[in-house]
């Protein structure tokens, strides 16, 4: 338990003094443990820093989390923990991707498993049923909005939809591949699968949010930026970027 304790300090010290607290480190050990976890989420624990970004996140009992393209659900299982039986999961996933990667069984199927969750299937950029998120998250997925295989999406639309989804003062939470800096998002989103994070700073702002703070915990800088993340030389190493925002509370 004092190893857990120690993440918590540590993520409290990469990012601004608005980190919420009100997940303990027990809870966030408990989450990690859950027995009903694949062997290939634990076996990535080591790489994805889970404890970390739980903290940063400011995931808690009661929260409302909305996880957007949760792939095979590795951070939707731990947010069910991490929410408690107060708390809600939504596994939100855009129609027109469901059958790709069996993205829309994935969340049925962590439903099904978990009291907490519901999975939410819906047109990409329609109004969303889902309100007053205290947490809106998505992992390695945001700069495949810029690619043919999620329909080179307005970002402005969808960032504002995100905005809609969560309640004053909530949190928006982008992790992603990063790039080098300054170079463009058309270059990068679909060759490489990286981002420049400055071009997501200015995207997510637009739509009204306000930069909270960053954490490092996923940063590598032996990772040139020059390389698709798939590339056997990089994969599963890549050099992330962790950013929060915050919707105005006013």
């Amino acid at each position: 338990m004092k190893r857990f304790a120690a993440v918590i300090l540590a993520a409290s010290m990469l990012a601004a003094p608005s980190l919420a607290t009100s997940m303990p480190a027990d809870s966030i050990a408990e989450a990690i443990r859950d027995s009903r976890r694949p062997a290939e989420d634990t076996a990535r624990d080591a790489a994805r820093h889970p404890a970390e970004l739980l903290a940063f996140a400011g995931v808690g009992q009661g929260s409302v989390v909305v996880d957007w393209v949760p792939g095979g659900g590795y951070f939707t299982r731990l947010f069910a923990i991490g929410v408690g039986s107060t708390g809600m999961v939504y596994a939100w996933v855009p129609s027109e991707l469901k059958d790709k990667y069996d993205l829309g069984k994935n969340a049925e199927a962590i439903a099904a498993q978990y009291k907490g969750v519901t999975a939410v299937i819906e047109p990409m950029l329609a109004t969303t049923s889902i309100k007053n998120a205290d947490i809106v998250w998505t992992s390695q997925n945001y700069h495949d909005l810029q690619t043919p295989g999620f329909g080179n999406v307005d970002t402005l639309v969808f960032n504002k939809q995100v905005f809609a989804m969560l309640k004053p003062g909530g949190t928006y939470i982008i992790v992603d591949h990063r790039a080098a800096d300054g170079a463009p998002v058309d270059e990068t989103a679909d060759a490489l699968h990286r981002i420049d994070p400055a071009a997501v700073k200015t995207e997510v702002e637009a739509a009204g949010f306000v930069f909270d703070s960053e954490s490092v915990v996923l940063a590598n800088p032996a990772d040139a930026h020059d390389l698709n993340v798939f590339d056997e030389k990089i994969r599963g190493q890549t050099d992330q970027f962790a950013y929060k925002f915050k919707k105005p509370a006013k």
